[in-house]
């Protein structure tokens, strides 16, 4: 009896061990990723076998953001660096790759994902920076092509753990489409007409092309948080919002929420914040990506509905 008991938890064993890959025991691969929620789903494919450096803190604009020399000095020892690409990093990343190892491998993780164009109202006024908007993330399918691309290039430069990161990938890739389907539940609460996103910058037009939404009008009609409204754009979205009886003003944590709560206080609609660019850093609403889309998407369906 004891050494069929000792055959079945030998066998247990190796059983679980198949269910909770391990990576082979090699030196960590030196990885940065240019913002929190990039670096969130490349420590999912990566896990212990890589050591993760995240440019932008949480709660950092990336429009705004500058690189530090120690920002600098770490892209200098990075084997790969994770960016977002369709012109969300353009203010920095010259400068960063400058300093990048001629060996790093620089990942686009928009590269194979269909770029919205950018839908700006009177593009005339506001010189936006970018053709296409760069908030590739806030459509959960869009991070499982991100999966594929980090699985990939982890991979590449770490063949002797390529498997640990590909089933990393799937893994992860299972729990993003189980947050598709639960956002579908969730915007099912929303009658259609209603499905109707006022934001402080264009930001969610990929959520809102997944999921039955349309962004009728912004503070800033751009999507970065840096241009100013000016007054008489102010008083056509005050229109806008009493003719379209929208409940409510969607701002980005990161973003400067003045100009929203004036509007808010003169048409009566609630100001909610949303995590658009960022994750909230440990203990937050927001800790995690798909913490992140929970959050925003419960949000969304308590003001609309």
């Amino acid at each position: 009896m004891k050494a069929k008991g000792l055959q079945f938890v030998t066998i247990l064993t190796f059983l679980l061990a198949g269910c909770f890959p391990k990576p082979a025991p090699s030196g960590r691969v030196q990885v940065m990723a240019t913002n929190s929620i990039i670096g969130d789903v490349v420590k999912e494919v990566g896990k212990e076998a890589i050591n993760l450096s995240v440019l932008l803190p949480p709660g950092a604009d990336p429009h705004s953001y500058e690189p530090s020399p120690q920002d600098l000095v770490k892209a200098s020892q990075a084997r790969i660096i994770f960016i977002n690409g369709a012109g969300l990093e353009e203010a920095f990343l010259k400068r960063l790759l400058e300093n990048a190892s001629p060996n790093a491998h620089i990942v686009d993780l928009s590269e194979g994902i269909e770029l919205l164009p950018f839908e700006g109202e009177e593009p005339g006024e506001h010189h936006a920076e970018h053709e296409v908007d760069p908030h590739i993330w806030l459509d959960p399918i869009n991070v499982i092509t991100w999966t594929n691309h980090i699985a990939s290039a982890l991979g590449e430069v770490d063949p002797q753990n390529a498997n640990f990161y590909r089933r990393n990938a799937e893994d992860y890739a299972k729990k993003l489409q189980a947050l598709d389907a639960w956002i579908k539940e969730m915007v099912d609460k929303i009658p259609p007409e209603r499905r109707k996103l006022i934001v402080d910058h264009m930001a969610l037009g990929y959520f809102a092309k997944r999921y039955g939404f349309k962004q009728i009008g912004a503070i800033t009609p751009s999507v970065t948080t840096l241009a100013e409204p000016s007054a008489q754009e102010i008083a056509r979205l005050m229109e806008l919002i009493r003719k379209e009886k929208v409940p409510a003003i969607f701002v980005s944590a990161s973003a400067n929420p003045k100009a929203a709560e004036r509007i808010a206080q003169d048409t009566g609609v609630k100001v909610v914040t949303l995590y658009m660019g960022s994750l909230s850093g440990p203990g937050g609403p927001a800790s995690s990506y798909l913490e992140l889309m929970r959050y925003n998407v419960s949000a969304i369906t308590e003001a609309l509905k």
